[in-house]
């Protein structure tokens, strides 16, 4: 088995890399402080082609592996958390569900304004009473002629308030089971306009908006249905399965980045005459780190070779993306409350960062599934007959 990186995946992280110290590192602790969306970098993440890294070339992207693209994607997180959410969004929330479901008319139309950034797109499927249970939906689409009419409230919507464009889910119907049916369908904001509601006040995480998201009305032409009506709920698993690499491989980049400073500042400090890094108590703490860093990378290559073997929808690439993501996640926290302990009442000083890692880390154990519902898809697949 081969570990290593092509000569392609080396200088994709490279360029990435480059582009995130030299670029959101020195801008990285404004930005949260601001509250503010990072325009300007977004941009430029898109002429950098960051934004199309899985769409084909054909549609104007840079057509990837996906390896590549979470590469990218660390790289990110490791200097801005917020900044990789918009990338994450772009990628693998709104790109792929458009690539695998949409139509050719929609990819040709959407996908060229996703690659070139011109569009930014969201994925709206939780609800104030449907968060891990998407089946209690309460936003509904019914058919009026040669157009769907969706009724309802999203929330907690990552670049709700500055997407164009939003993959949306919607109950149009009652299956024979008794079951709803649930169809997803790409709402192009200028053409079916909804609304932005509260923009949520956060933890952390603060250049990147969360929002809600109203449709009161909303006509949506039926050709913007994505994939057979009902199937909605098949698309949004397949679209998070793949999601959880990204969230996964953003946690490792957020431990890296914690872990980096605490490695540094144990080497600096000095406390009863020695540096803190020639304590027992903690080089053990960073080596405790460095494990759970390594363990979650290789997590997260399996799953992701995985994936480019037999596609997002086979049940062992479900459960391995399910474990790096409750993996990385959960070894993301342990490692980014380390930092802060290292560092002692420094670490409770935003200049030092480790304290926005930390409470970045955390919001990770929530997003595109909770840690409860990971261990319950792992469950699934362990306990098969």
């Amino acid at each position: 088995m081969d570990f290593s990186l092509t000569e392609e995946q080396i200088m994709i992280r490279d360029t990435a890399r480059e582009f995130a110290q030299s670029e959101v590192e020195p801008k990285a602790i404004e930005l949260e402080s601001r509250h503010e969306f990072p325009m300007e970098l977004t941009n430029k993440m898109a002429e950098m082609g960051f934004h199309g890294l899985v769409i084909p070339e054909k549609f104007g992207g840079a057509g990837v592996d996906y390896l590549s693209y979470l590469l990218v994607e660390q790289e990110i997180a490791r200097a801005s958390i917020s900044l990789s959410m918009t990338l994450g969004a772009q990628n693998s929330l709104v790109a792929i569900p458009l690539m695998e479901c949409g139509s050719e008319e929609l990819q040709k139309k959407y996908l060229p304004k996703i690659a070139s950034g011109e569009w930014l797109g969201c994925f709206a499927l939780t609800e104030p009473g449907a968060g891990s249970d998407p089946a209690g939906m309460a936003t509904t689409a019914k058919r009026d002629g040669d157009h769907w009419v969706i009724n309802g409230t999203k929330i907690y919507i990552t670049n709700g308030s500055v997407s164009k464009l939003a993959i949306v889910w919607a109950k149009t119907g009652t299956k024979p089971d008794g079951k709803a049916a649930i169809t997803t369908f790409l709402v192009d904001r200028e053409q079916s306009p909804y609304r932005t509601g509260t923009i949520e006040h956060k933890m952390g995480v603060h250049a990147s908006p969360t929002t809600e998201l109203i449709f009161e009305d909303c006509r949506v032409p039926a050709s913007h249905m994505m994939g057979k009506e009902g199937e909605g709920f098949k698309i949004a698993l397949s679209t998070l399965n793949a999601g959880r690499l990204s969230v996964a491989t953003q946690c490792i980049g957020i431990a890296k980045a914690a872990y980096e400073r605490a490695k540094r500042f144990s080497k600096e400090r000095e406390q009863f005459g020695k540096k803190i890094s020639e304590f027992q108590a903690i080089a053990f703490k960073l080596a405790d780190c460095a494990v759970g860093i390594s363990a979650a990378e290789l997590l997260v290559q399996k799953a992701a070779w995985l994936k480019e073997q037999r596609g997002a929808r086979d049940p062992e690439f479900i459960s391995l993306a399910a474990q790096a993501k409750l993996f990385a996640s959960e070894m993301a926290c342990r490692v980014t409350d380390e930092a802060v302990q290292i560092h002692g009442g420094y670490g409770y000083m935003k200049e030092y960062r480790v304290e926005e890692f930390f409470r970045a880390a955390r919001l990770m154990e929530l997003v595109e599934g909770t840690s409860e519902i990971q261990r319950l898809t792992i469950s699934r697949w362990e306990l098969r007959d």
